[in-house]
Protein backbone atom coordinates (compact mmCIF):
# COMPACT_ATOMS: atom_id res chain seq x y z
CA UNK A 1 0.00 0.00 0.00
CA UNK A 2 1.19 3.58 -0.85
CA UNK A 3 1.68 6.18 1.94
CA UNK A 4 2.10 10.10 1.02
CA UNK A 5 5.06 11.27 3.81
CA UNK A 6 4.80 15.12 4.24
CA UNK A 7 8.33 15.68 5.05
CA UNK A 8 7.84 19.58 5.30
CA UNK A 9 8.10 22.56 4.05
CA UNK A 10 10.23 23.03 0.29
CA UNK A 11 12.65 26.21 1.79
CA UNK A 12 14.28 23.18 4.03
CA UNK A 13 16.01 21.85 0.86
CA UNK A 14 18.18 24.70 -0.99
CA UNK A 15 17.96 25.17 -4.64
CA UNK A 16 20.40 22.88 -6.51
CA UNK A 17 20.31 20.57 -3.19
CA UNK A 18 19.71 17.17 -1.75
CA UNK A 19 18.89 16.01 1.03
CA UNK A 20 17.84 12.29 2.70
CA UNK A 21 14.61 11.76 4.59
CA UNK A 22 13.80 8.76 6.47
CA UNK A 23 10.37 7.79 5.74
CA UNK A 24 9.00 4.99 7.59
CA UNK A 25 11.02 2.12 6.81
CA UNK A 26 13.91 3.67 4.03
CA UNK A 27 15.87 6.46 3.79
CA UNK A 28 14.86 8.71 0.46
CA UNK A 29 17.03 11.45 -1.10
CA UNK A 30 15.00 14.44 -2.14
CA UNK A 31 16.24 17.15 -4.74
CA UNK A 32 15.31 20.72 -5.33
CA UNK A 33 16.55 21.83 -8.83
CA UNK A 34 17.00 25.27 -9.32
CA UNK A 35 13.85 25.73 -11.23
CA UNK A 36 12.28 24.60 -7.79
CA UNK A 37 11.08 21.39 -8.75
CA UNK A 38 11.47 18.34 -6.63
CA UNK A 39 12.60 14.77 -7.33
CA UNK A 40 12.84 12.05 -5.01
CA UNK A 41 15.00 8.97 -5.45
CA UNK A 42 17.22 6.00 -3.59
CA UNK A 43 19.13 7.46 -1.00
CA UNK A 44 22.46 5.39 -2.97
CA UNK A 45 23.76 5.37 -5.92
CA UNK A 46 23.20 1.61 -7.71
CA UNK A 47 26.92 1.70 -8.71
CA UNK A 48 28.92 1.51 -5.54
CA UNK A 49 26.39 3.37 -3.13
CA UNK A 50 27.60 6.59 -3.21
CA UNK A 51 25.63 9.38 -1.24
CA UNK A 52 23.60 10.73 -4.14
CA UNK A 53 22.23 14.02 -2.15
CA UNK A 54 25.90 14.82 -1.95
CA UNK A 55 25.76 14.55 -5.54
CA UNK A 56 26.42 17.67 -8.54
CA UNK A 57 22.56 18.82 -9.25
CA UNK A 58 22.79 20.04 -12.59
CA UNK A 59 19.03 20.95 -14.74
CA UNK A 60 17.18 17.23 -13.81
CA UNK A 61 20.65 14.76 -13.58
CA UNK A 62 22.05 14.34 -10.25
CA UNK A 63 25.96 13.05 -10.49
CA UNK A 64 27.02 10.41 -7.91
CA UNK A 65 29.86 12.40 -5.89
CA UNK A 66 31.97 9.10 -5.76
CA UNK A 67 32.31 7.95 -9.23
CA UNK A 68 30.53 10.84 -11.77
CA UNK A 69 27.34 8.29 -12.59
CA UNK A 70 25.02 10.66 -14.14
CA UNK A 71 21.16 9.64 -13.65
CA UNK A 72 18.18 11.59 -14.84
CA UNK A 73 15.84 12.16 -11.86
CA UNK A 74 12.65 12.72 -14.46
CA UNK A 75 13.04 8.78 -15.10
CA UNK A 76 15.77 6.96 -12.65
CA UNK A 77 17.92 6.44 -16.39
CA UNK A 78 21.32 6.55 -16.03
CA UNK A 79 23.21 7.79 -18.75
CA UNK A 80 25.69 5.11 -19.25
CA UNK A 81 23.26 2.31 -19.51
CA UNK A 82 23.43 1.01 -15.72
CA UNK A 83 20.47 0.13 -13.39
CA UNK A 84 18.42 3.06 -13.06
CA UNK A 85 17.39 4.43 -10.18
CA UNK A 86 14.51 3.59 -8.20
CA UNK A 87 12.38 6.96 -8.04
CA UNK A 88 9.34 8.04 -6.06
CA UNK A 89 6.66 10.37 -7.24
CA UNK A 90 6.81 13.73 -5.45
CA UNK A 91 3.73 16.82 -4.91
CA UNK A 92 4.19 19.95 -3.88
CA UNK A 93 1.35 21.24 -1.78
CA UNK A 94 -0.39 24.90 -2.33
CA UNK A 95 1.20 25.54 1.25
CA UNK A 96 4.66 24.80 -0.21
CA UNK A 97 4.99 21.88 1.59
CA UNK A 98 6.77 18.68 -0.08
CA UNK A 99 4.96 15.13 -0.14
CA UNK A 100 6.70 12.20 -1.64
CA UNK A 101 4.87 8.50 -1.89
CA UNK A 102 6.40 5.02 -1.01
CA UNK A 103 4.79 2.01 -0.86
Amino acid sequence: MATCFDIGAIDQIPIGEGRNFRLADRTVAVFRTHDDAVFATQPDCPHRQGPLADGLLGGTTIICPLHDRAYDLRTGKSATGECPLKIYPVIVTDDRHVCVTVE
